[in-house]
């Protein structure tokens, strides 16, 4: 019997996830999830064989998750489903632990594809993300500034470039003002920036806005 945990926000996209893996796997047994939290706690409580992870859902991030599922459970297998695209989010979410990433634009078959790689203990990535990773090795001098960041001034630079406030960022990560400034200023430093204007017009031109994790 294989256990699953998949973790999403949207009833519907469970309920279709789940429906895609039975056709395909007979001896399946689902744990369901609507936000980071709850997934939390279904994993500390139940052992999984795999998790299938959205990386957007309520409350706190979804690199935050990531990390700590794999910091308690570092053994197991998560295949992170995503709507941002590959180039938004893959790179930070393997580097995070997740044994694979794709976007739910993919098509079913991919999706057991996936599944099936991430369960064997494989690694996944479409073939356009290796790439777009076997180009970045080739051209790791020309890389963006924005990939300088760690995940969390990543996450404060997508919300800034999104028209959030420096209070509203700090609500929606659960930090204080004082730190989201504090992050907002290494920021300015290591894109070599003065404004939020300027962060703004960053984040629109590399397609930053709307993807905090």
């Amino acid at each position: 019997m294989t256990r699953v945990l998949v973790a999403d926000d949207h009833a519907i996209m469970r309920r279709g996830l789940m429906h895609i893996l039975e056709e395909e796997f007979h001896s399946i047994l689902f744990g369901e999830a609507s936000n980071g939290q709850e997934a939390l706690d279904l994993a500390w409580k139940q052992d999984w064989d795999i998790v299938i992870l959205d990386i957007t859902m309520p409350g706190r991030g979804g690199l935050d998750i990531l990390k700590e599922l794999k910091q308690f459970r570092p053994k197991l297998p998560v295949l992170v489903l995503s709507m941002h695209s590959e180039d938004q989010f893959a790179v930070r979410v393997l580097k995070a632990g997740a044994s694979g990433y794709m976007t739910k634009e993919n098509v079913p078959e991919e999706l057991v594809k996936a599944f099936k790689k991430v369960l064997a203990g494989g690694k996944y990535v479409s073939a356009s993300l290796a790439e777009k990773l076997a180009l970045r090795l080739e051209t790791d001098d020309e890389k963006p500034l924005y990939e300088k960041l760690s995940d969390r001034e990543y996450q404060v630079l997508c919300l800034i470039g999104s028209g959030k406030t420096v209070k509203q960022i700090s609500e929606r990560l659960s930090l204080s003002i004082k730190t989201i400034s504090t992050y907002r200023t290494r920021i300015l430093e290591k894109l070599k920036m003065t404004s939020n204007a300027e962060l703004t017009h960053y984040a629109l031109k590399h397609k930053l806005v709307d993807c905090d994790p």
